[in-house]
């Protein structure tokens, strides 16, 4: 069996709070980690009317623009399903990169299991802090995204737009990627 060729793919996502499946994931933003012009976005229709006000106020949503402009979930992860499967061929593997991949991963298996049955990433996800800390040995509090710019100089920053912060998250992907070539 050949091991498959593997497609880094940067996802953001904007939440009306932490709690997966009693907070909904409003929105998503994804691109291709090495070809970031290749990219997905979409609003979802909230599942619940549970939010925190600090969680909206970051991303500037609300549940009512989210109800009346977003997708239903269903409709939104069958079309995210569709982006990655053209996106990444046959003989590769769709690979889930997050900045804090584990908060932004479970919201985004969660509504893959529950609206389409199965997660095209499945059960892992690479995070971009994790692999900072092993690139240059640093603390858990060095791996914050202003200490992580400071060492690779990204040209983007986050603004908390789930598409632009996929793009981000792509470039800082990327630098800390080739960084760990160097070790």
């Amino acid at each position: 069996m050949s091991k498959k060729r593997e497609v880094f793919i940067s996802i953001d996502i904007e939440t009306a709070g932490p709690i997966v499946g009693e907070h909904s994931m409003l929105t998503i933003g994804a691109c291709l980690a090495f070809n970031p012009e290749t990219e997905f976005s979409v609003m979802l229709k909230p599942i619940s009317e549970k939010a925190v006000k600090e969680a909206l106020e970051v991303s500037g949503l609300s549940l009512e623009r989210a109800a009346k402009e977003g997708l239903e979930p269903a409709e939104a992860m069958s079309t995210f399903a569709a982006w990655v499967a053209k996106n990444v061929p046959e003989d590769s593997t769709p690979v889930f990169v997050g900045l804090n991949a584990p908060f932004d991963w479970s919201f985004v298996n969660f509504y893959f299991l529950k609206y389409l049955g199965e997660n095209p990433f499945g059960f892992t996800a690479v995070d971009i802090k994790a692999l900072f800390m092993g690139a240059t040995g640093c603390s858990w509090y060095d791996t914050k995204s202003s200490s992580i710019d400071k060492r690779v100089h990204p040209t983007l920053k986050g603004d908390h737009d789930a598409l632009h912060d996929a793009r981000y998250q792509a470039e800082l992907f990327r630098l800390v990627y080739e960084l760990s070539q160097q070790r």
